[in-house]
Protein backbone atom coordinates (compact mmCIF):
# COMPACT_ATOMS: atom_id res chain seq x y z
CA UNK A 1 0.00 0.00 0.00
CA UNK A 2 0.90 3.75 -0.57
CA UNK A 3 2.75 5.40 2.18
CA UNK A 4 2.40 9.44 2.53
CA UNK A 5 4.04 10.48 5.88
CA UNK A 6 4.50 14.33 5.01
CA UNK A 7 1.90 17.40 5.50
CA UNK A 8 3.11 19.74 2.89
CA UNK A 9 0.20 21.57 2.80
CA UNK A 10 0.31 22.23 6.38
CA UNK A 11 4.06 23.73 5.67
CA UNK A 12 3.21 25.76 2.66
CA UNK A 13 0.40 27.37 5.03
CA UNK A 14 2.46 28.16 7.52
CA UNK A 15 4.93 29.81 5.58
CA UNK A 16 1.94 31.94 3.68
CA UNK A 17 0.46 33.71 6.58
CA UNK A 18 3.64 34.43 8.45
CA UNK A 19 4.56 36.54 4.71
CA UNK A 20 1.12 37.74 4.81
CA UNK A 21 1.53 38.50 8.71
CA UNK A 22 5.17 41.06 7.41
CA UNK A 23 2.77 43.26 4.91
CA UNK A 24 -0.09 43.17 7.37
CA UNK A 25 2.65 45.09 10.50
CA UNK A 26 3.84 47.07 7.66
CA UNK A 27 0.22 48.82 6.82
CA UNK A 28 -0.35 49.20 10.45
CA UNK A 29 2.81 51.12 11.27
CA UNK A 30 1.91 53.43 8.08
CA UNK A 31 -2.16 54.02 8.75
CA UNK A 32 -3.67 56.91 9.52
CA UNK A 33 -5.13 58.55 12.60
CA UNK A 34 -9.41 59.49 12.71
CA UNK A 35 -9.80 62.16 13.52
CA UNK A 36 -13.47 63.87 14.89
CA UNK A 37 -15.72 65.35 12.52
CA UNK A 38 -16.55 69.08 12.92
CA UNK A 39 -19.43 71.04 11.35
CA UNK A 40 -20.71 74.52 11.18
CA UNK A 41 -24.41 73.59 11.24
CA UNK A 42 -25.12 76.03 8.47
CA UNK A 43 -27.87 75.33 5.29
CA UNK A 44 -26.07 75.06 2.00
CA UNK A 45 -28.42 75.70 -1.05
CA UNK A 46 -28.15 73.98 -4.60
CA UNK A 47 -30.09 73.54 -8.00
CA UNK A 48 -29.67 72.08 -11.39
CA UNK A 49 -28.77 74.80 -14.16
CA UNK A 50 -31.76 73.86 -15.64
CA UNK A 51 -34.27 75.59 -12.95
CA UNK A 52 -35.25 78.63 -11.89
CA UNK A 53 -35.36 80.71 -15.21
CA UNK A 54 -38.07 82.85 -15.99
CA UNK A 55 -39.76 85.08 -18.59
CA UNK A 56 -40.89 88.88 -17.56
CA UNK A 57 -43.60 90.57 -19.75
CA UNK A 58 -44.94 93.78 -18.14
CA UNK A 59 -46.05 97.43 -19.11
CA UNK A 60 -46.63 100.62 -17.38
CA UNK A 61 -45.76 104.20 -17.55
CA UNK A 62 -42.39 106.64 -18.10
CA UNK A 63 -41.80 110.08 -17.41
CA UNK A 64 -38.79 111.55 -19.19
CA UNK A 65 -37.03 114.23 -16.96
CA UNK A 66 -34.52 116.06 -19.27
CA UNK A 67 -34.11 119.95 -20.16
CA UNK A 68 -37.35 121.87 -19.29
CA UNK A 69 -36.99 124.42 -21.96
CA UNK A 70 -34.80 127.37 -21.55
CA UNK A 71 -35.71 129.60 -18.81
CA UNK A 72 -38.06 131.56 -21.08
CA UNK A 73 -41.50 131.95 -18.52
CA UNK A 74 -41.33 128.29 -17.82
CA UNK A 75 -41.33 126.62 -14.58
CA UNK A 76 -38.25 124.63 -14.94
CA UNK A 77 -39.59 122.99 -11.55
CA UNK A 78 -42.84 121.21 -12.66
CA UNK A 79 -43.51 117.90 -14.97
CA UNK A 80 -46.47 118.71 -16.70
CA UNK A 81 -48.19 114.83 -16.18
CA UNK A 82 -49.21 115.05 -19.68
CA UNK A 83 -45.78 114.16 -21.18
CA UNK A 84 -46.15 110.42 -19.68
CA UNK A 85 -45.91 107.85 -22.17
CA UNK A 86 -46.69 103.92 -22.20
CA UNK A 87 -43.49 101.81 -22.07
CA UNK A 88 -43.17 97.83 -22.81
CA UNK A 89 -41.22 96.00 -21.34
CA UNK A 90 -39.75 92.01 -21.79
CA UNK A 91 -37.14 90.60 -20.01
CA UNK A 92 -35.42 86.37 -18.96
CA UNK A 93 -32.96 85.97 -16.18
CA UNK A 94 -32.34 83.19 -13.71
CA UNK A 95 -31.82 83.25 -10.03
CA UNK A 96 -28.30 81.46 -9.18
CA UNK A 97 -29.02 81.23 -5.59
CA UNK A 98 -32.17 82.39 -3.13
CA UNK A 99 -30.14 85.56 -2.58
CA UNK A 100 -28.91 86.36 -6.10
CA UNK A 101 -30.08 86.03 -9.58
CA UNK A 102 -29.91 88.18 -12.63
CA UNK A 103 -31.82 89.23 -15.67
CA UNK A 104 -31.71 90.79 -19.18
CA UNK A 105 -34.50 92.89 -19.02
CA UNK A 106 -35.60 95.36 -22.16
CA UNK A 107 -37.90 98.56 -22.05
CA UNK A 108 -39.28 100.66 -24.92
CA UNK A 109 -41.73 102.97 -26.44
CA UNK A 110 -42.75 106.57 -27.12
CA UNK A 111 -41.65 109.54 -25.13
CA UNK A 112 -42.40 113.24 -24.65
CA UNK A 113 -40.78 115.90 -23.04
CA UNK A 114 -41.12 119.13 -22.46
CA UNK A 115 -37.83 120.84 -24.63
CA UNK A 116 -38.43 123.97 -26.21
CA UNK A 117 -35.48 124.79 -29.12
CA UNK A 118 -34.00 128.51 -28.79
CA UNK A 119 -35.68 129.63 -32.22
CA UNK A 120 -39.32 128.06 -30.85
CA UNK A 121 -39.28 128.81 -27.16
CA UNK A 122 -42.87 128.17 -26.80
CA UNK A 123 -43.60 124.87 -29.31
CA UNK A 124 -45.07 122.75 -26.32
CA UNK A 125 -43.08 119.24 -26.14
CA UNK A 126 -40.97 117.33 -27.98
CA UNK A 127 -41.07 113.51 -28.80
CA UNK A 128 -38.87 110.40 -29.98
CA UNK A 129 -38.69 106.96 -29.59
CA UNK A 130 -36.70 104.50 -27.78
CA UNK A 131 -35.37 101.01 -26.40
CA UNK A 132 -33.47 99.94 -23.72
CA UNK A 133 -31.69 97.02 -22.70
CA UNK A 134 -29.84 96.41 -19.59
CA UNK A 135 -28.18 93.51 -17.72
CA UNK A 136 -29.15 93.48 -13.86
CA UNK A 137 -28.53 92.21 -10.62
CA UNK A 138 -31.23 91.20 -8.56
CA UNK A 139 -31.23 90.83 -4.48
CA UNK A 140 -34.43 88.89 -2.47
CA UNK A 141 -34.45 90.96 0.54
CA UNK A 142 -36.63 88.65 2.49
CA UNK A 143 -35.04 85.52 1.55
CA UNK A 144 -31.55 87.46 2.42
CA UNK A 145 -32.86 88.27 6.40
CA UNK A 146 -35.62 86.62 7.25
CA UNK A 147 -35.00 82.96 5.91
CA UNK A 148 -35.23 81.15 2.10
CA UNK A 149 -38.33 79.96 1.65
CA UNK A 150 -39.51 79.17 -1.89
CA UNK A 151 -43.32 80.05 -0.95
CA UNK A 152 -42.71 82.98 0.20
CA UNK A 153 -46.44 84.84 -0.97
CA UNK A 154 -44.65 88.53 -0.89
CA UNK A 155 -41.13 89.46 -1.62
CA UNK A 156 -38.93 92.28 -1.86
CA UNK A 157 -36.62 92.94 -4.40
CA UNK A 158 -34.22 95.66 -5.58
CA UNK A 159 -32.09 95.81 -8.68
CA UNK A 160 -29.41 97.46 -9.88
CA UNK A 161 -27.49 97.32 -13.39
CA UNK A 162 -26.28 99.01 -16.70
CA UNK A 163 -26.72 98.70 -20.43
CA UNK A 164 -27.46 100.37 -23.87
CA UNK A 165 -30.19 103.03 -24.90
CA UNK A 166 -31.49 103.68 -28.48
CA UNK A 167 -33.84 106.53 -29.35
CA UNK A 168 -34.56 108.32 -32.63
CA UNK A 169 -37.39 109.53 -34.25
CA UNK A 170 -36.59 112.56 -32.37
CA UNK A 171 -38.78 115.31 -33.39
CA UNK A 172 -40.66 118.95 -31.80
CA UNK A 173 -44.01 119.34 -31.33
CA UNK A 174 -44.77 120.12 -34.94
CA UNK A 175 -43.60 117.12 -36.37
CA UNK A 176 -40.20 118.46 -37.57
CA UNK A 177 -37.41 116.12 -36.99
CA UNK A 178 -34.19 117.64 -35.16
CA UNK A 179 -32.27 117.23 -37.92
CA UNK A 180 -34.27 119.49 -40.44
CA UNK A 181 -34.28 121.91 -38.15
CA UNK A 182 -32.10 124.85 -39.12
CA UNK A 183 -30.15 125.77 -35.79
CA UNK A 184 -27.02 128.06 -36.34
CA UNK A 185 -28.04 128.09 -40.18
CA UNK A 186 -26.99 124.33 -40.64
CA UNK A 187 -29.86 123.07 -42.44
CA UNK A 188 -30.44 119.27 -42.69
CA UNK A 189 -27.05 118.97 -41.25
CA UNK A 190 -27.77 120.09 -38.14
CA UNK A 191 -28.73 118.25 -34.97
CA UNK A 192 -29.47 114.33 -35.62
CA UNK A 193 -32.63 112.96 -34.79
CA UNK A 194 -31.15 109.56 -32.81
CA UNK A 195 -28.86 109.16 -30.29
CA UNK A 196 -26.87 105.64 -28.64
CA UNK A 197 -26.23 106.02 -24.35
CA UNK A 198 -24.83 104.10 -21.99
CA UNK A 199 -26.94 104.25 -19.10
CA UNK A 200 -27.28 102.90 -15.51
CA UNK A 201 -30.59 101.55 -13.90
CA UNK A 202 -31.66 100.90 -9.98
CA UNK A 203 -35.23 99.76 -9.17
CA UNK A 204 -37.27 97.82 -6.72
CA UNK A 205 -39.56 95.27 -7.38
CA UNK A 206 -42.48 94.09 -5.77
CA UNK A 207 -43.24 90.56 -6.20
CA UNK A 208 -46.31 88.39 -5.50
CA UNK A 209 -46.30 84.74 -6.07
CA UNK A 210 -49.76 83.10 -8.08
CA UNK A 211 -48.76 79.74 -7.98
CA UNK A 212 -45.36 78.01 -8.89
CA UNK A 213 -45.02 78.82 -12.02
CA UNK A 214 -46.11 82.47 -12.43
CA UNK A 215 -45.42 85.73 -10.33
CA UNK A 216 -47.42 89.06 -10.44
CA UNK A 217 -44.98 91.63 -10.06
CA UNK A 218 -44.72 95.63 -9.67
CA UNK A 219 -41.70 97.88 -9.94
CA UNK A 220 -40.31 100.96 -9.97
CA UNK A 221 -37.17 102.21 -11.81
CA UNK A 222 -34.93 104.95 -12.75
CA UNK A 223 -32.44 104.69 -15.87
CA UNK A 224 -30.10 107.84 -15.73
CA UNK A 225 -28.19 108.98 -18.78
CA UNK A 226 -25.66 111.33 -19.93
CA UNK A 227 -27.19 114.97 -20.59
CA UNK A 228 -27.16 114.41 -24.45
CA UNK A 229 -29.60 111.40 -24.59
CA UNK A 230 -32.13 113.31 -26.21
CA UNK A 231 -30.15 115.50 -28.33
CA UNK A 232 -29.84 118.33 -26.02
CA UNK A 233 -27.48 119.28 -23.57
CA UNK A 234 -28.30 122.34 -21.66
CA UNK A 235 -29.84 122.68 -18.17
CA UNK A 236 -29.16 119.63 -15.60
CA UNK A 237 -25.94 117.44 -16.92
CA UNK A 238 -27.53 113.97 -15.90
CA UNK A 239 -31.32 112.75 -18.07
CA UNK A 240 -33.32 110.37 -16.59
CA UNK A 241 -36.38 108.31 -16.95
CA UNK A 242 -38.61 106.96 -14.78
CA UNK A 243 -41.02 104.14 -15.22
CA UNK A 244 -43.23 101.99 -13.02
CA UNK A 245 -44.57 98.93 -14.53
CA UNK A 246 -46.56 95.65 -14.15
CA UNK A 247 -46.93 92.53 -15.56
CA UNK A 248 -45.79 88.49 -14.85
CA UNK A 249 -43.00 86.54 -14.04
CA UNK A 250 -42.97 82.84 -15.81
CA UNK A 251 -41.16 80.83 -13.96
CA UNK A 252 -39.23 77.74 -16.08
CA UNK A 253 -37.74 74.37 -15.12
CA UNK A 254 -39.43 74.67 -11.49
CA UNK A 255 -38.44 77.21 -8.86
CA UNK A 256 -36.96 75.90 -5.15
CA UNK A 257 -33.67 74.86 -3.86
CA UNK A 258 -32.22 71.79 -2.33
CA UNK A 259 -30.37 71.65 0.61
CA UNK A 260 -27.71 70.10 2.71
CA UNK A 261 -26.44 70.12 6.01
CA UNK A 262 -23.00 69.24 7.28
CA UNK A 263 -24.36 68.47 10.77
CA UNK A 264 -27.48 66.17 9.12
CA UNK A 265 -24.17 63.64 8.55
CA UNK A 266 -21.78 63.76 11.99
CA UNK A 267 -23.34 60.70 13.07
CA UNK A 268 -22.96 58.67 9.70
CA UNK A 269 -19.74 59.40 9.52
CA UNK A 270 -19.19 58.73 13.47
CA UNK A 271 -20.80 55.44 12.71
CA UNK A 272 -17.45 55.30 10.01
CA UNK A 273 -14.89 56.60 12.29
CA UNK A 274 -16.24 53.29 15.13
CA UNK A 275 -15.88 51.17 11.71
CA UNK A 276 -12.66 51.95 10.93
CA UNK A 277 -10.86 51.97 14.52
CA UNK A 278 -12.47 48.49 14.92
CA UNK A 279 -11.02 47.50 11.80
CA UNK A 280 -7.86 48.78 12.67
CA UNK A 281 -8.35 46.74 16.28
CA UNK A 282 -8.57 43.82 14.36
CA UNK A 283 -5.76 44.25 12.01
CA UNK A 284 -3.51 45.13 14.87
CA UNK A 285 -4.57 41.88 16.76
CA UNK A 286 -3.64 40.01 13.41
CA UNK A 287 -0.65 41.30 13.09
CA UNK A 288 0.22 40.05 16.75
CA UNK A 289 -0.78 36.70 16.25
CA UNK A 290 1.04 36.62 12.80
CA UNK A 291 4.06 37.71 14.98
CA UNK A 292 3.54 34.80 17.21
CA UNK A 293 3.11 32.38 14.54
CA UNK A 294 6.82 33.41 13.43
CA UNK A 295 8.26 32.89 16.60
CA UNK A 296 7.24 29.62 16.08
CA UNK A 297 8.87 29.18 13.31
CA UNK A 298 10.13 26.85 12.02
CA UNK A 299 7.31 24.86 12.11
CA UNK A 300 6.61 21.53 14.19
CA UNK A 301 6.71 18.23 12.27
CA UNK A 302 3.82 16.47 11.74
CA UNK A 303 2.63 13.11 13.27
CA UNK A 304 4.03 10.60 11.00
CA UNK A 305 1.01 7.59 10.91
CA UNK A 306 3.13 4.30 10.95
CA UNK A 307 0.00 2.13 9.60
CA UNK A 308 -0.12 2.44 5.90
CA UNK A 309 -3.78 1.87 6.11
CA UNK A 310 -5.69 5.23 6.65
CA UNK A 311 -1.92 6.76 6.36
CA UNK A 312 -2.51 10.82 5.66
CA UNK A 313 -2.13 12.16 2.16
CA UNK A 314 -0.41 15.21 1.22
CA UNK A 315 -3.41 17.42 0.72
CA UNK A 316 -5.30 19.56 4.01
CA UNK A 317 -7.69 21.82 3.82
CA UNK A 318 -7.14 24.46 6.77
CA UNK A 319 -9.98 27.08 8.08
CA UNK A 320 -10.31 30.41 9.82
CA UNK A 321 -11.91 30.18 13.58
CA UNK A 322 -15.27 29.71 14.12
CA UNK A 323 -15.77 29.22 10.04
CA UNK A 324 -16.57 26.25 8.04
CA UNK A 325 -16.30 28.32 4.39
CA UNK A 326 -12.95 27.63 2.24
CA UNK A 327 -10.92 30.46 2.10
CA UNK A 328 -9.53 31.08 -1.34
CA UNK A 329 -6.34 30.51 -0.58
CA UNK A 330 -7.39 26.80 0.22
CA UNK A 331 -8.94 26.11 -2.83
CA UNK A 332 -5.94 24.68 -4.33
CA UNK A 333 -5.62 21.80 -1.98
CA UNK A 334 -9.40 20.89 -2.77
CA UNK A 335 -8.40 21.24 -6.45
CA UNK A 336 -5.31 18.67 -5.98
CA UNK A 337 -7.25 16.25 -3.86
CA UNK A 338 -9.68 16.23 -6.29
CA UNK A 339 -6.94 15.34 -9.34
CA UNK A 340 -5.30 12.65 -7.13
CA UNK A 341 -8.90 11.22 -7.05
CA UNK A 342 -9.26 11.33 -10.93
CA UNK A 343 -5.93 10.06 -11.27
CA UNK A 344 -6.45 7.20 -8.83
CA UNK A 345 -10.02 6.08 -9.59
CA UNK A 346 -9.97 3.11 -7.44
CA UNK A 347 -8.48 4.92 -4.02
CA UNK A 348 -11.19 6.00 -2.02
CA UNK A 349 -10.46 8.96 0.91
CA UNK A 350 -11.59 9.77 4.49
CA UNK A 351 -12.31 13.29 4.88
CA UNK A 352 -11.63 14.08 8.64
CA UNK A 353 -12.68 17.42 9.99
CA UNK A 354 -11.21 18.77 13.22
CA UNK A 355 -11.01 21.81 15.55
CA UNK A 356 -8.96 23.62 18.15
CA UNK A 357 -9.59 22.92 21.60
CA UNK A 358 -8.85 26.64 23.02
CA UNK A 359 -11.78 28.09 21.42
CA UNK A 360 -15.37 26.74 21.90
CA UNK A 361 -16.96 24.00 24.14
CA UNK A 362 -16.50 20.31 23.21
CA UNK A 363 -19.89 20.19 21.50
CA UNK A 364 -19.77 23.21 19.49
CA UNK A 365 -15.92 22.34 18.19
CA UNK A 366 -18.10 18.49 17.01
CA UNK A 367 -20.77 20.30 15.08
CA UNK A 368 -18.23 22.65 13.62
CA UNK A 369 -15.41 20.21 12.33
CA UNK A 370 -18.89 18.27 11.13
CA UNK A 371 -19.44 21.02 9.02
CA UNK A 372 -15.89 21.85 7.51
CA UNK A 373 -15.88 18.03 6.43
CA UNK A 374 -19.22 18.37 4.89
CA UNK A 375 -17.90 21.67 2.84
CA UNK A 376 -14.57 19.58 1.48
CA UNK A 377 -17.14 16.66 0.48
CA UNK A 378 -19.57 19.01 -1.05
CA UNK A 379 -16.94 20.78 -2.83
CA UNK A 380 -15.62 17.94 -4.83
CA UNK A 381 -18.47 16.55 -5.25
CA UNK A 382 -20.49 19.65 -6.88
CA UNK A 383 -17.18 21.34 -8.41
CA UNK A 384 -15.11 18.68 -9.26
CA UNK A 385 -17.48 15.89 -9.91
CA UNK A 386 -16.09 13.23 -7.66
CA UNK A 387 -18.58 10.65 -6.70
CA UNK A 388 -20.01 10.85 -3.03
CA UNK A 389 -19.35 6.91 -2.81
CA UNK A 390 -15.02 7.36 -2.96
CA UNK A 391 -15.78 9.81 0.12
CA UNK A 392 -16.36 9.07 3.48
CA UNK A 393 -17.10 12.07 6.49
CA UNK A 394 -15.69 12.03 9.69
CA UNK A 395 -15.39 14.57 12.61
CA UNK A 396 -13.18 14.26 15.79
CA UNK A 397 -13.99 17.85 16.95
CA UNK A 398 -11.22 19.08 19.46
CA UNK A 399 -11.35 15.86 20.88
CA UNK A 400 -8.00 14.79 18.56
CA UNK A 401 -5.81 17.34 18.17
CA UNK A 402 -3.66 16.08 15.25
CA UNK A 403 -0.60 18.96 16.12
CA UNK A 404 0.80 20.85 19.04
CA UNK A 405 -0.06 23.88 17.70
CA UNK A 406 -3.82 24.55 18.88
CA UNK A 407 -4.90 26.83 15.81
CA UNK A 408 -3.38 24.47 13.28
CA UNK A 409 -6.25 22.06 14.28
CA UNK A 410 -8.78 24.24 12.33
CA UNK A 411 -8.11 21.91 9.51
CA UNK A 412 -9.69 18.78 7.05
CA UNK A 413 -7.17 15.81 7.07
CA UNK A 414 -7.44 13.44 4.11
CA UNK A 415 -6.58 9.94 4.86
CA UNK A 416 -6.89 6.46 2.57
CA UNK A 417 -9.37 4.04 3.46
Amino acid sequence: MKVRNLYFGAALCAAAFCATGAQAQEYVEESVSVTEFSCDNTDHYFANWRNNWFIQLGAGINQPFVEKGMGIDRDIKDIDRKRMTATYNFGFGRWMSPYLGFRINAMGGALHWDNPTADQPFNGWTRGKHVNVNFELMWDMFNSLGGVNANRVFSIIPFAGFGGDYMWRINDAQGNFAAASNINGRGDKGIKDESWTLPVTAGIQFRFRLCKYVDFFAEARATFYGDNWNNCSYGNSVDANVAAIGGFNINFGGRGWNTFNECDYVSKVADLNNQVNGLRGELLAANQALAACEAQLPCPEPVVQKDCANAPLMTTVRFTINSAKIMPTEEVNVFNMAEWLKANPKENVNIVGYADKNTGTAAYNLKLSEKRANAVADALVNTYGISRDRLTIRFDGSDVQPYSTNDWNRIVIFTQK
